[in-house]
């Protein structure tokens, strides 16, 4: 299992929360997915490593940006 949390810039309510999680939930091996508006910080745990690119992109499909690794 792995844990990481990412910066996203453009998230301002909780529809915009929903995307983000619906779209990078929907990656493989992906378990849980938490958004956070306010701070603009998505947590994601997954069974294996996590593909920052794959992330990216997912976040990218959402409407919004990743902006890195927080932390």
């Amino acid at each position: 299992m792995s844990t990481i949390t990412y910066r996203v810039s453009g998230m301002t309510c909780g529809h915009c929360e929903g995307a983000v999680k619906q779209e990078v939930g929907g990656l493989p091996g992906v378990t849980e997915v938490t958004a956070a508006a306010d701070t603009g910080l998505v947590t994601v745990t997954a069974e294996g490593s996590l593909d920052d690119e794959a992330v990216r992109a997912a976040v990218d499909e959402a409407g919004y940006e990743l902006v890195g690794r927080a932390g």
